[in-house]
C-alpha cells in the first residue's frame, strides 16, 4: 500500500529553485566578465581617442606664438575618425586650451542575464590627454 505524503513535490520545487540560482550565477560569471571586458575596452578607446585629439594642434598658434594649443574642431574630427572604426559613441571636450577629455559609451547585450530582463548594460570609459612638448624621441 502506497501512502501519499503532504511533502510530495517539495524536492522538485527545491531543485527548480537551485537550477534557477545556478543559471543566474552562470549569468553573472559570463555576462559579468563581458561587462568588465567592455568597460576596459571603452577606457582603452577613450585613451586612444584622447591622444588622437591631443595631436590635433593649432598650427597658427604653434608657428605664431610657439605655444601648443589644441585646435578644437580638428580634435573633434580626429576623435570622430578614430571612433568611427570602433562603433561606440564618444563625447569630446577641450579645456584649458590643451586638455582633451573623451568619454566613450559602449553597450553590452548580456546572454544569460537577458533571461531575468537585463537586456542592455551601458559602460563608459573616460580619459584625458594633452600634447607633449619636447624636441624629439
Amino acid at each position: 500500500m502506497h501512502v501519499r505524503s503532504r511533502e510530495a513535490g517539495q524536492v522538485t520545487l527545491f531543485l527548480a529553485g537551485c537550477s534557477l540560482g545556478l543559471v543566474l550565477l552562470a549569468g553573472l560569471s559570463v555576462d559579468g566578465g563581458r561587462i568588465l571586458s567592455a568597460r576596459e575596452q571603452a577606457w582603452d578607446e577613450a585613451q586612444e581617442a584622447a591622444r588622437a585629439g591631443a595631436d590635433a594642434l593649432s598650427v597658427a598658434d604653434l608657428r605664431g606664438q610657439g605655444e601648443t594649443v589644441v585646435d578644437v574642431a580638428a580634435a573633434q574630427e580626429a576623435v570622430a575618425n578614430y571612433m568611427a572604426a570602433t562603433g561606440d559613441t564618444a563625447v569630446v571636450t577641450v579645456s584649458a586650451g590643451d586638455m582633451v577629455t573623451v568619454t566613450v559609451t559602449s553597450v553590452v547585450h548580456p546572454y544569460l542575464l537577458s533571461l531575468v530582463d537585463i537586456n542592455t548594460v551601458s559602460v563608459t570609459g573616460t580619459a584625458t590627454a594633452e600634447p607633449a612638448e619636447g624636441t624629439g624621441p
